[in-house]
């Protein structure tokens, strides 16, 4: 791996947590069905976009999404953008051009043109959305394309490499983790991060992924999510992914909830 540390992979294999494959398999028995994808996919789209402060309900896109409810396109717009992204992503391999091409598309309402699907040029500090308080100063600008470079060279290893449900659990939120770190848009970050680890999840395991509620989960335990995002340190340079385990737990719990 270029970027990506192993060193807490020993003790996620060797952690006794919840059973991967029969949680998996109790998931794909329970809302595996045709009808699934686009509710289960609202609740993703809409708790992923409440993280970053959008002021849609949960309750309220659901309507909107399922039973075609308007609503002021000013509430519906960016959640909109997101759930066309996550189609996307289901219908087309996880690779880096494809990739960008999904922040294309989620950032169509926040984003100008030229800044959709391109990395920063500019410094980044990292803000809680709930608090405005700051979280960590993201990747130099001048160290966000090595940096990018390297993520897509290791998460393409990662796409040829048989892996273990531990190992693929890991990698996924190592990738979402580094990802948030690096910070590489304007804006989109933490929504498309969290597309990434679902998208790499549904490469590895299949359309059985996209049922995993992860965005929800990080969306009600918002406060460790950020807390353990902080664990790390406050600058990029010197962050510390010992202290990184809390926050890859997490999608395991998302799946056993």
């Amino acid at each position: 791996m270029k970027i990506l540390p192993e060193i807490l992979l020993e003790s996620f294999r060797n952690h006794r947590g919840i059973d991967i494959k029969a949680a998996l398999q109790q998931l794909g028995e329970t809302f595996l069905r045709s009808d699934s994808f686009n509710f289960y996919t609202s609740v993703a789209v809409i708790t992923s976009s409440r993280i970053e402060g959008e002021p849609m309900e949960v309750d309220s896109y659901i309507k909107h999404k399922i039973q075609q409810i308007e609503y002021l396109p000013e509430l519906t717009q960016k959640p909109n953008d997101l759930f066309r992204a996550y189609i996307y992503a289901k219908e087309n391999r996880l690779n880096k051009h494809n990739f960008l091409q999904a922040h294309r598309i989620l950032t169509e309402h926040l984003l100008p043109e030229h800044w959709r699907g391109v990395y920063r040029q500019n410094a980044m500090v990292v803000m809680e959305h709930k608090t405005g308080r700051i979280q960590f100063e993201a990747a130099p600008a001048d160290a966000v394309q090595s940096e990018m470079d390297k993520l897509w060279d290791d998460i393409e290893e990662l796409l040829r490499t048989e892996l273990s449900l531990e190992e693929t659990f890991y990698y996924a939120s190592f990738i979402h983790l580094l990802f948030v770190c690096i910070h590489p848009f304007n804006d989109g970050n933490g929504r498309a991060g969290r597309l990434l680890e679902k998208w790499f999840l549904s490469d590895k395991l299949g359309p059985v992924a996209w049922y995993i509620q992860s965005e929800q989960y990080y969306y009600r335990h918002v406060d460790s999510y950020y807390l353990n995002l902080n664990r790390l340190g406050m600058f990029y340079d010197q962050l510390d992914f010992t202290k990184a385990e809390p926050f890859l737990s997490m999608l395991q719990k998302a799946l056993d909830s």
